[in-house]
């Protein structure tokens, strides 16, 4: 009975937190765990966006896309066959996907998607997976730290101005998520007890030691956004959680595919997750959406301001960018991999 009573608390409690980050449209987090308990009454109030493109051209592409394609004499179009060629042809990595995906509740087609998106535009190209667990074999040894002017960024994130994250027990993707908003309004820019902090993003900033690139691995994530689904990954697939002080952990989930897989779900997964509880509407049909928020990040904070455009009757749908309209535009070649 006892067993009982805590659980319908839980529930309550999960479910007092979704309805008002619905109510106040904020970016916020909920708790590591509870999304499992309100999951079924979010659904029935999010609203499934439509499948395909809202664009009927694509956005336009990033300059540094187009300068990366041009510098390697290819073109979007020759890199996007080759990685989906690489895909057809390594089918343990198209079996070890799907499972990944399955444990994470989405569609093998997203985590393609996020992949090839990459391959095509922020990456010269994909020879194999395996290329990238040897790759993830070469940082054994060598000394990384994450650290700004010598300052390691777990002992930066002591001082005043991130006390707000620090106050509660959080999980790792809203702690790390409330540093860097702390670091891009107090630090990024500016001059504070008479340091004048870089004019870079939190990772750019603390998260960049060895290399001018700031992701790695098949889904080129960067150690930030590992850093930020840890517990996620650890509650769903039984990994251990990572601390900034192993850097060498960091580098190798996001370099070995046996395990960047799961990161890169765990990233689909929020936010999709962001979308239902903060913007009302569904995207797990919308693998173009589920790509572009993979590409650009932040989709608590992209979901609420969504929701207020949406209110405020300046949109209707969540729309794609140039990324995400690749992968809707060839969802056919993708679903074929599977």
């Amino acid at each position: 009975m006892a067993f009982f009573v805590s659980l319908v608390s839980r529930w309550r409690a999960a479910s007092r937190t979704a309805l008002a980050c619905l109510a106040i449209a904020s970016a916020c987090a909920l708790p590591a765990g509870t999304l499992p308990l309100v999951g079924a009454e979010v659904a029935q109030a999010a609203t499934a966006v439509p499948a395909g493109n809202r664009n009927k051209r694509q956005p336009k592409i990033p300059f540094a896309s187009a300068r990366r394609t041009a510098a390697g004499k290819s073109s979007y179009d020759a890199k996007f066959d080759r990685v989906v060629a690489v895909l057809r042809r390594d089918t343990s990595l198209i079996r070890n996907i799907k499972k990944v995906s399955k444990r994470y509740k989405i569609d093998p087609v997203h985590m393609l998607g996020a992949i090839v998106g990459e391959h095509t535009y922020n990456y010269d190209s994909l020879d194999s997976a395996q290329s990238y667990y040897i790759k993830a074999l070469a940082y054994t040894g060598v000394r990384i730290e994450f650290s700004l002017g010598g300052e390691h960024v777990l002992d930066f994130v002591k001082r005043p101005q991130f006390d707000r994250c620090n106050k509660g027990k959080k999980d790792s993707n809203t702690l790390w998520s409330c540093y860097q908003r702390s670091w891009q309004s107090h630090f990024r820019g500016k001059a504070v007890d008479g340091t004048r902090f870089p004019n870079k993003n939190f990772n750019e900033a603390f998260f960049q030691p060895l290399f001018a690139g700031q992701s790695f691995g098949l889904g080129q994530l960067s150690p930030l956004t590992v850093l930020k689904m840890s517990d996620q990954v650890a509650s769903t697939s039984g990994f251990s959680k990572l601390t900034a002080r192993d850097a060498q952990a960091i580098y190798r989930a996001a370099m070995d595919p046996n395990k960047s897989l799961h990161y890169m779900a765990a990233v689909l997964r929020d936010a999709i997750n962001a979308y239902r509880t903060v913007g009302g509407v569904d995207i797990s049909g919308n693998p173009g959406l589920t790509a572009t928020l993979y590409n650009l990040g932040d989709p608590w904070a992209r979901a609420s301001q969504y929701r207020r455009r949406k209110a405020a009757g300046k949109a209707r749908w969540p729309s794609e960018n140039y990324y995400g309209w690749l992968v809707n535009s060839r969802l056919d070649v993708l679903k074929s991999l599977l």
